[in-house]
């Protein structure tokens, strides 16, 4: 936590952000074409609904890893499922915790590059519980209810306001009634090895998150040496923001594409 604070203090001074480029055009003929999608927790894969139809629109094949979130080992185990199955190299995208699960299961030989939206990089020995037990000082203080035999939840009359503020009134109640019970084990699994150490990383920094602190979210990808792009959206950016998230997922594959050949 003394590398991360240390990090929060000086993220402005030393990295880079810059605005989101226009949709992506199809996927060139050196890009990497798997895309595997990893939700965080609350939510189960449906958000990612835009983002896959832009992708496959554009001609890449995308997997949808469905996280039980009951545990990080059980949701690194899915989605090495899901990378195992792949015909070919990937490029792995991380939602929320979904950035835990991708910094774990992301030294896998599949994946050739890591996309983080809105997204937690931990570093080795850390969790979800230990990157939010100090929060910067005037951060958002997301609604999460006491734990219910194991399991966290939003308060549902908070839960636009905090998770998905740029998401439609009727959306954003869908995904407050349909959350997903979140372990409390899953929050305290700890990274054994970043894959971002080994593997390039990209990160969209969503400015309006009331859930990770935008101030957070640029140290971590600082840390991860990842290559930056910031837009205003909510934690649900990836339900919001489709294109822009979509853009940088392609322009990931086709860098990671290039680098291959």
């Amino acid at each position: 936590m003394t590398k991360l604070r240390t990090l929060l203090a000086s993220a402005a001074a030393v990295l880079a952000i810059g605005a989101p480029a226009a949709h992506a055009a199809p996927a060139s003929a050196t890009a990497i074409k798997n895309i595997v999608l990893v939700h965080g927790g609350f939510v189960d894969g449906s958000g990612w609904a835009d983002v896959h139809r832009l992708l496959t629109t554009d001609g890449y094949k995308v997997t949808i890893v469905q996280n039980p979130t009951t545990s990080l080992a059980d949701d690194v185990a899915v989605t090495r499922r899901a990378l195992a199955a792949q015909d070919g190299p990937a490029i792995l995208v991380g939602h929320s915790y979904g950035g835990v699960v991708i910094s774990e299961a992301g030294t896998d030989s599949h994946v050739k590059g890591l996309v983080y939206v809105a997204a937690f990089a931990p570093d080795k020995g850390e969790s979800v519980s230990s990157l939010i037990a100090n929060p910067a000082p005037g951060a958002a203080v997301p609604p999460i209810l006491p734990p219910q035999d194991g399991f966290l939840f939003l308060d549902k009359a908070k839960f636009a306001g905090a998770f998905a503020a740029d998401v439609s009134p009727g959306t954003a109640a869908f995904m407050a009634d349909s959350q997903v019970p979140w372990g409390v084990a899953a929050l305290a699994g700890q990274i054994t090895a970043p894959a971002w150490k080994v593997r390039p990383s990209w990160y969209l920094v969503a400015g309006d998150d009331k859930m990770i602190p935008p101030v957070a979210q640029r140290a971590m990808a600082g840390r991860a040496g990842a290559t930056v792009v910031e837009t205003r959206g909510s934690h649900a950016v990836y339900v919001s923001q489709p294109k822009a998230v979509a853009t940088l997922i392609e322009q990931a594959a086709e860098a990671a594409g290039r680098a291959g050949n």
